[in-house]
């Protein structure tokens, strides 16, 4: 008998370890979690004796534990308890079915008739399934309890130490197999997004390589997430769009960098979004306007690569507008400078950027006033942009650039475009007014030209120096709105001004330069508030007596009564041809 009993505990313990084996196996072959835990239950079974055997583990928001595995079990109960009567989670661990006491405990929990367990609501399945009692032991690992191991049997049993004691020694293996079949199909699942991120860049990315732009990315990516893509710069613009016709979430943002924390994606406004970044600002976003339900881990990651590679495709398209922006200044600056518009070298470089200097063109030359809360640079550079936005609608297209300390363009007197037509000087300015960092802007423009490009550019810059120093700044500036002054722009050569205005104000001129004084500043103002003193005071923000003494010496250093209306008109005209000669300079 000694000997029967040790051959029959040897067969048991081969029998344990032969099992124990093939749960260690199925991990280490990389079996899937399901696999895994159908061969806990029948290992637990069979091993055990068992009529039926269950694993239970709680669903995604461990309100419930549902039957993840089983053997024995028909398929229509486990369907009928998943979908009709989950096991309910209770808060405590005294309360509710075996395995919601199990699993809060972390002990068993037993029944050994289920007609005689109080709020038994499993007693029709129960039936049909034909079990009477049945042990719930927690499955359980170093960071708690993560679903519980159930036996059943179609008689009422008592279970007892013995037995409960080896269902809680399988269940320990079953734990560690459970979380290790978990952890491998965490990396098979990292990997597998790993890989197909990997290739949806590659996708993207040879989209933009292609020359496929911000389209083909947008096309892409509707491939990819089956839903509407939308891409809008900073504007309220729209730069690509593929799938349905959406309308755009939004109408404009600031471009400043994220909020710290900011995730790249998210939802926004009811929509998903993903921000596309480039050099730490945002020009332009990406939005799913439709987009059905939260995002997958791999739509996510799309939507990431995406950003890349539209940032990519931003930096491209900026670098080339600005190698295109560079040509069409050198260009502008060559023929401000007095070029030849009608060699054929010039025509040429003029063609190739979408420019016809065969037209009459008129010279607008603007000025702009900025904010004085940044970079007058950074201003002057976004206006120029704007400028330059306001070109690409028409045609033939102007051709406009910043030069020195200003916006000049040269504009095709007849023209076509939704923004061309005769109010191109007012048009420019309200677009330039617009601009980030822009508080207004003063537009002059001159007499139209097919070929002497270099005067009418200076004879508009000359109206807009002539319209600064008699403060009509903010509007357009026309050569007939400045009477004889524009007359005289017309002229072109500032020398023979500048000769009468020094005649008549020379003596002043140099006063002030070498004593810091302001005697044209006085007789301009003077002039101005017609002849009265006390306006004058009142305008310079001096004393009645301080313009008395002024005037006395400038009547003594120019040799005019200003009481005389002849030498008070020779003086008024004599300002202005300083000014017209100051601005021709």
């Amino acid at each position: 008998m000694k000997h029967s009993s040790l051959v029959e505990d040897r067969n048991e313990l081969r029998a344990w370890l032969a099992a124990i084996g093939t749960l260690t196996s199925a991990v280490n072959a990389g079996r899937g979690l399901r696999e895994v835990l159908e061969r806990v239950a029948s290992t637990a079974r069979h091993l055990l004796g068992l009529d039926f055997c269950g694993v239970l583990l709680p669903d995604a928001e461990e309100r419930n534990l549902v039957i993840a595995a089983w053997s024995g079990l028909s398929a229509t109960y486990v369907a009928r308890v998943n979908s009709d009567h989950p096991v309910p989670l209770e808060d405590d661990a005294h309360s509710g079915a075996p395995s919601s006491r199990a699993y809060r405990s972390g002990k068993p929990a037993a029944v050994s008739d289920i007609s005689r367990e109080p709020g038994f609501i499993w007693g029709g399945v129960a039936h049909d399934q034909d079990y009477r009692s049945m042990l719930s032991v927690p499955l359980v690992t170093a960071s708690g309890v993560i679903g519980t191991l159930n036996s059943y049997r179609s008689t009422v049993h008592e279970f007892d130490a013995e037995e409960t004691g080896r269902l809680q020694l399988l269940a320990e293996h079953a734990a560690i197999a459970i979380t290790s079949a978990r952890l491998v199909e965490d990396l098979r699942r990292q990997h597998q997004l790993v890989t197909r991120s990997e290739q949806i860049h590659e996708r993207l990315l040879r989209v933009a390589v292609r020359s496929g732009g911000m389209p083909g990315i947008a096309a892409a990516l509707h491939d990819l997430l089956d839903t509407a893509v939308l891409l809008q710069d900073a504007r309220g613009d729209v730069l690509a769009a593929a799938g349905p016709p959406a309308e755009p979430p939004v109408t404009g943002w600031s471009t400043a960098a994220p909020a710290p924390g900011t995730e790249l994606v998210r939802e926004q406004d009811g929509h998903v979004v993903a921000d596309v970044v480039l050099f730490g600002e945002v020009p332009a976003r990406l939005w799913l306007p439709g987009h059905p339900g939260p995002l997958s881990p791999l739509d996510r990651r799309a939507l990431e690569h995406a950003s890349v590679v539209l940032s990519l495709e931003l930096l491209r398209r900026r670098t080339a507008l600005e190698v295109e922006q560079n040509l069409r200044g050198e260009l502008l600056a060559e023929l401000v400078g007095g070029a030849d518009p009608r060699t054929d070298a010039i025509r040429h470089r003029a063609s190739l950027l979408g420019h016809d200097l065969t037209r009459a063109h008129r010279a607008l030359v603007a000025k702009i006033e900025t904010t004085g809360r940044g970079s007058a640079a950074l201003a002057l550079r976004h206006a120029a942009d704007e400028a330059n936005r306001l070109a690409s609608t028409i045609t033939p297209r102007p051709l406009v650039s910043q030069h020195q300390d200003a916006i000049v363009a040269l504009w095709p007197v007849q023209a076509s475009g939704p923004e061309a037509g005769p109010d191109a000087a007012e048009t420019l300015r309200k677009t330039l007014s617009a601009a980030v960092g822009v508080t207004s802007a003063t537009v002059a423009v001159s007499g139209p030209t097919d070929r002497e490009f270099a005067e009418v550019y200076r004879t508009a810059r000359g109206a807009l120096a002539v319209a600064a120093r008699a403060d009509r700044t903010g509007g357009v500036v026309t050569l007939d709105g400045l009477g004889v002054a524009g007359l005289l722009l017309q002229l072109g050569d500032p020398g023979p001004l500048r000769g009468y205005a020094d005649r008549t104000l020379g003596p002043l001129i140099r006063h002030d330069e070498q004593h810091g004084t302001a005697l044209v500043a006085t007789l301009r103002a003077h002039l101005t508030h017609r002849l009265d003193r006390q306006a004058t005071a009142q305008a310079l923000l001096v004393h009645p007596n301080t313009i008395s003494q002024r005037l006395r010496r400038i009547e003594a250093l120019t040799g005019l009564d200003l009481r005389d209306p002849t030498a008070a008109v020779e003086a008024r005209s004599a300002l202005t041809v300083l000014d017209v000669a100051h601005g021709l300079s």
